[in-house]
Parts: structure tokens; sequence; C-alpha cells
């Protein structure tokens, strides 16, 4: 069977998944928001003249019963807001962008989103302003040089960036009336309203994310680490599980108050010298973390569908509702599909994307 014909089966199964299951549907009032039922005009070929041009989103809306409904009274500190983090960098900008348009599709009151963007490169702002208009966002500087001492080699290149490690410092450069805030990767997109995840409860936990039990959880750490006691003994009293730190619910209260960054940046000084893991920043939260996680629904990060950390692979949503889908690994859709290479669910992506010009 030629490629093509494999494509679009999968393609056609991706299309039923959408139309049977509800969280995948944009069901909101909100009457300015809507999805374009016409993939084909989503998928853009880089232009080598501008390589950052984006179309302006469309404007969008609170329902009716949000409040408040005026948007001029909002500030950073309104506790009616829902408070969502990203990195924006040049590499992955047009995910994080396409991330962004997704949650204000979904979200029943989209004005009531407020995003924190962390950045290290400059004038990002006025090209997030120019695509969404009426967002309510401020952007943070990250100096690489926090961390750039503390990185260690990783498996793949791209998980050495400093910004990967900007989340951990989320509690520092936020302003500290933002208790919680939900930090999310720049390689997914949000199909359900996100005000549900934001409510979700922590109980007396820290952060909240999807746990995964069955994963083999001694594959992240080297053998080094489980040889010595000093290190192995740090899950002692702990069930710990793997958990994807790119879908994360964060009490910044709590955060504060124990310290954490600071005992991340311990871990990140031991994997200097004693090489304990090999998979840059999530081991360090795995340690601090493991055992001690809020768990929030598996729908909330359909995650790997970018393939493994090498070499990349096309891979099927896991069973369950789907509520954000998550391109974890090395494959990311808008280079699939700019390639004319992409996987099924790179076509899940596509209708999110606002590179390029409207024809």
């Amino acid at each position: 069977m030629s490629w093509a014909m494999r494509f679009s089966g999968f393609f056609s199964a991706a299309m039923l998944m959408i139309i049977l299951s509800p969280s995948l549907q944009s069901f909101h009032p909100a009457e300015a928001i809507r999805s374009s039922p016409h993939l084909d005009g989503y998928i853009r070929q880089p232009d080598p003249q501008n390589r950052f041009s984006f179309r302006k989103a469309s404007p969008f809306r609170n329902a009716e019963q949000c409040r408040p409904n005026n948007r001029t009274l909002t500030t950073v500190c309104d506790p009616s807001l829902v408070h969502v983090a990203l990195t924006l960098d040049l590499e992955y900008l047009r995910g994080s962008i396409a991330a962004v348009h997704s949650i204000l599709q979904h979200s029943l009151c989209p004005e009531n989103i407020f995003f924190h963007f962390l950045v290290s490169d400059t004038n990002l702002d006025s090209l997030v302003q120019s695509t969404f208009p009426q967002l309510n966002f401020k952007v943070y500087y990250f100096d690489p040089n926090i961390v750039r001492n503390l990185i260690s080699t990783s498996v793949r290149q791209a998980l050495e960036q400093p910004l990967n490690y900007a989340r951990n410092y989320l509690a520092d450069l936020l302003e500290t009336c933002v208790n919680r805030v939900i930090y999310l990767d720049s390689d997914l997109v949000v199909v359900d309203d996100i005000s549900k995840l934001w409510s979700t409860s922590l109980g007396s936990r820290t952060i909240g994310a999807p746990e995964y039990c069955h994963a083999n959880f001694s594959k992240y750490f080297t053998a080094a680490f489980w040889s010595d006691h000093r290190f192995a003994g740090t899950f002692e009293g702990r069930r710990p599980c793997y958990f994807n730190t790119g879908v994360m619910v964060m009490d910044l209260v709590r955060w504060r108050r124990e310290g954490y960054t600071k005992r991340i940046e311990r871990w990140m000084e031991v994997q200097k010298s004693a090489r304990i893991y090999e998979l840059g920043s999530l081991p360090p939260f795995l340690l601090v973390f493991a055992g001690h996680v809020a768990p929030i629904e598996h729908r909330w990060n359909q995650h790997g569908l970018g393939g493994d950390n090498v070499k990349g692979s096309c891979r099927d949503l896991h069973a369950g509702p789907v509520s954000l889908l998550h391109w974890s690994g090395s494959g990311k859709p808008w280079v699939r599909l700019d390639s004319k290479r992409p996987c099924p669910l790179d076509a899940l992506w596509a209708p999110f994307d606002l590179y390029g010009y409207t024809h």
C-alpha cells in the first residue's frame, strides 16, 4: 500500500475521532471564535524573506456568563484570571503561537486568561501583540546565564537550551500576587476549555500533572544513580511515577515557601559531577517531585506525539478522551508539515497554525 493511501486512511480516522469526541470539538458559545473547516488553508510553506510572519487571529470575546466582562479593568493581580505561562523563542515560536491560538479558540472566557511569556530573545512582544491584539499578556526576560553553568549535555541538543529551564524560576519571575499558574510547553495544542485544568485541586501538593505509573521509572536515571544509595535513597518512602513537565499546574505560594527552585538547582549541580541522568530538565523535577504530584486526568497530556528523543516517529493517541495534544519528542508538526512528510496526527495541529499570510 502506498504512503499516500496510508496517510489518507490515518487522516480519515483522525477526522472521525474529532467528530465522535466532544472534547476535540470547539463547542463553546463565544460567537467570534470559530475553527475553519478547511485544513489546506492552514498549511503554509516558510517565507524565506520573512521567517516570522503570522496572520492576525480572529477576535475573541467572553461569553455572556463570564465575569468580569470588561477587559479594560484587567490587571495581572485580578483574582478572576486564569494564568498560563509559556516560553517564546525563535525556534519554537510557531508552536507557541499555535498553542495560544488553540487556548483562545476553546475557552468560554478567553478575555479572562492572562499569558506570561518567558523569553531570552528580545522584541517578541510586538509580534505577539500584532497577532493577538486583544491578548492579556506580559513578557518576562529570562537570563540564560542563570542556568548556563548548571546545564549538562543531553541525548538531544534541543534539551540543553537554557530557556527549557525557565519553568524552574516561574515563582521568582512572576508577580507575587500570582498564586497559581499553568505551565505549558510550546509544542502542544489545547482542545478543551483550559479553565477546567485551572480548577483542578492540588490538595496539599505543589504541582499537579498527569502521572504514568506504568512507565519504567528507572530508565530516567543512570546506573551510577541507582548503584549509589545516597542518590537512590531519595525515593525511599515515595511511590515515584513518571510525569511530563510540559503540562503542569503549579502552586506558586507553596513553591516559594518551600524553596523548590534551589532544590532543583542542587540536583543539577550533582549531575555536573556525578552524571546521574541523561534527559535535560526532566530528571531534576522527578527527583524533587515524583511521588508528591497531584494526579491530573491523562486527557490533559496526550504526550509523545513527536516520537522518541533521537529520531522521531509517528505515534498514535493513547486510549481515552483528549483535552490536550502534545508533540513531545524530537518531531514537531510544523517541521513535518512544511517538509511534506507529516504524521497523521499532525493534521490536528494544523488548524491552529497562524504562520504566513492569508491568500
